[in-house]
């Protein structure tokens, strides 16, 4: 099958990649873009591992073809901060015990940085409505609820 290029503008960075047209977004993030914070899991947008931001919305890039996004932004965990510098969100998920084994955090990071783009002092109601779609199966999810509502709480990334 013949490959098309299509570019992308990731995490304020320019991509420009060659892809044959049935690849979903997942699979060109994390097998042609080492993009590897972006989770696989269920492949059929039950679980919110895949989350990603495409023109600022909330999209489950396992159901995206890699092709129908051609020219957008996109963020994703990896855009969120580093070892150094780490985003509000990912500082309160340490803090509140929000993490245990890890494969859910992307998503979730990524779900409630969407929200708090939105909305920058949700309630815990919202809070909840915006990780709906991301499953956890370690956390019990209060922990994670409180890492987002103290996050809210937070203006600048921090230095760690």
């Amino acid at each position: 099958m013949e490959k098309i290029r299509v570019k992308y503008n990731i995490n304020n960075s320019n991509y420009e990649v060659l892809i044959e047209p049935y690849k979903t977004l997942v699979d060109v993030l994390r097998e042609q873009l080492l993009l590897t914070g972006t989770k696989k899991s269920c492949d059929k947008g039950d679980c919110g591992a895949c989350s990603v931001i495409i023109d600022g919305k909330l999209v489950l890039s396992c159901l995206v073809l890699a092709a129908s996004v051609d020219g957008c932004k996109i963020e994703t965990v990896e855009g969120l901060g580093s070892a150094n510098r780490l985003h509000p969100l990912q500082k309160a998920f340490i803090e509140e015990g929000a993490i245990q084994c890890g494969y859910c955090t992307p998503g979730m990071l990524i779900a409630s940085k969407t929200l708090l783009d939105k909305e920058p002092h949700p309630t815990e109601a919202q809070v909840r409505k915006s990780i709906s779609g991301n499953i956890c199966r370690c956390t019990g999810y209060n922990a994670i609820v409180r890492a987002i509502l103290k996050a809210a709480e937070t203006n600048d990334v921090e230095e760690v």
